[in-house]
């Protein structure tokens, strides 16, 4: 299994983990880098850049592989210390980053000379171009079924991935789903170096989130992912629930007229509640159409090892008799 994603990384399979809000802490990211992938620690999930710099050091206990740092930079009043975070992440050893959000553009320089590769969270092949040009080492191409912000385009990554293949140097994974091994082939087969899973991640022991939140995305199917805040042009993929109700009832009252502080309530700073005491119906969370193909909890291992079995049955016994 090895691509342009496993050599630039530096990690057996083309499978990387989503960093993903209040769920990639470092039990997470250890398992899937222990396991021959690359895990990823979301860095605003931590209060401070000290927390940050605390929990690369649990990681580094916790795994001798590769794994990065999520890094996203997002339009705020109060915007967090980009600084502080940039550094510790340099500070901790860090070699690998995802920035996700606004343009990196600012903080490359300051990458590159620690030596850090870069890979960009991009939902738009325009997008992807630009970190290109400001010399992002990888895309990750996040498409229209992803889960948390899809862009505004409405793009999948069945078109996605084959404009990446066409307009890219650098290479670069799926993302959204992308769920087991026919996934990872089919992401490879339209010129990805590897795919990137979120969702499929929540539903995993090792998941540092609560029960609650896991059996709810093995209950759910494809049509239970919802978008809210279009009107705002914040658009994100969250699982249905009581409060994302609310929010959709929200924005049809009060269409082009809503702001940002009519549905905060079931929005801002909801995570911890759901994610760590498993109250799912208290606010939005973010959830891929790949939910639909979800049926069980494995622990990373099982789930990763599954993954590589059957990609690499369909590549050499399925695909072959077709010719």
């Amino acid at each position: 299994m090895q691509t342009r994603i496993t050599e630039l990384f530096g990690i057996k399979y083309p499978i990387v983990q989503g960093g993903m809000h209040h769920v990639g802490f470092a039990e997470l990211a250890s398992a899937v880098s222990n396991a021959g992938g690359l895990g990823i620690i979301t860095a605003l999930t931590q209060p401070t850049p000290e927390a940050l710099r605390a929990e690369i050091e649990r990681c580094r206990g916790m795994t001798d592989k590769p794994f990065a740092v999520n890094l996203a930079f997002l339009p705020s009043t109060r915007p967090p210390d980009y600084p502080g975070y940039v550094k510790a992440i340099i500070e901790g050893g860090v070699k690998i980053v995802e920035t996700a959000g606004n343009n990196p553009k600012e903080w490359m320089a300051t990458f590159k000379e620690a030596g850090i590769v870069v890979i960009h969270k991009c939902t738009s092949i325009r997008h992807a171009l630009t970190a290109e040009r400001l010399g992002c080492d990888a895309i990750s191409m996040d498409g229209f079924e992803c889960a948390g912000h899809p862009g505004e385009d409405d793009v999948t990554n069945l078109i996605l991935l084959p404009l990446c293949a066409q307009k890219l140097k650098v290479p670069f994974i799926a993302s959204g789903g992308m769920v087991d091994g026919a996934s990872l082939v089919a992401a490879l087969s339209l010129g990805a170096d590897g795919m990137n899973m979120g969702t499929r991640f929540m539903a995993t022991k090792e998941a540092p989130i609560h029960q609650n939140v896991k059996d709810a995305i093995v209950a759910a199917t494809e049509r239970d992912t919802r978008l809210i805040l279009r009107p705002l042009r914040n658009t994100e993929r969250v699982l249905v629930n009581e409060a994302v109700e609310r929010v959709i009832e929200t924005e049809k009252r009060l269409g082009s007229e809503i702001t940002f502080s009519d549905v905060a309530k079931e929005v801002a700073g909801v995570y911890p509640k759901i994610m760590k005491n498993g109250e799912v119906e208290s606010g939005v969370w973010s959830c891929g159409q790949v939910v639909g193909l979800i049926d069980d909890i494995p622990t990373v291992k099982e789930l990763i090892d599954r993954i590589v079995v059957q990609a690499r049955s369909i590549i050499k016994e399925r695909l072959p008799r077709m010719l």
